[in-house]
């Protein structure tokens, strides 16, 4: 992508970018160094490929397509994102909105789609649990994406509720309750999660 630098006396801290016949044209302090400059170009370039990436990719006709696929409900409306940093996706179940982030516009086609099944089973399920995984296990490739998404975060488990609903609080399990009639090699030791 070309790129034209424009240095504003006038701006003091702000930069900002927009596309000009096919060109980036990105505005920056006139004070601004090299590194900056630099720094803010990559920043702005990045974006603008994202945003091609994403726009080039119909939500609406795969999340009608999914839905009809997996007996789901189709979203009143499905949007790229750019404002979730620790979600790949999020639902409003009584509005139907769907939204995926803009991190995953370069993913392959199955990890969208799959993330897509997941917030498409959340219309139906709002809180995570065997009834809602069911539901969002009907995609055929869902655990293969899970293991990629989890390998995008850097190899660390995920919050819980990385695609959750963002509108209700989800159930949390229980911490096993130990069995008072058990012995103590029964019992749940140290460093164990459950029962």
């Amino acid at each position: 992508m070309e790129v034209d630098v424009i240095r504003s006396a006038k701006r003091r801290k702000t930069a900002q970018a927009r596309l000009v016949a096919g060109r980036l044209e990105v505005r920056i302090p006139a004070r601004s160094s090299k590194a900056e400059e630099q720094r803010l170009v990559e920043v702005f370039r990045r974006r603008y490929e994202k945003a091609g990436t994403s726009t080039s990719i119909d939500l609406a006709a795969r999340a009608h397509k999914l839905a009809k696929a997996h007996d789901l409900p189709v979203p009143t409306e499905i949007r790229w994102v750019t404002n979730q940093a620790h979600r790949w996706g999020s639902c409003t179940p009584s509005t139907g909105v769907v939204r995926i982030s803009d991190r995953m516009a370069d993913f392959p086609p199955w990890v969208v789609d799959h993330v897509i099944v997941h917030e498409l089973a959340h219309l139906v399920e709002r809180r995570h649990g065997p009834a809602f995984y069911a539901l969002a296990g009907r995609y055929p490739l869902a655990e293969r994406a899970e293991g990629y998404l989890l390998a995008k975060t850097g190899g660390d488990a995920p919050d819980a509720d990385a695609l959750a609903d963002d509108e209700e609080p989800h159930d949390r399990p229980e911490p096993p309750v130990p069995d008072r009639n058990a012995s103590d090699a029964d019992r749940p030791g140290d460093g164990q999660l459950f029962a």
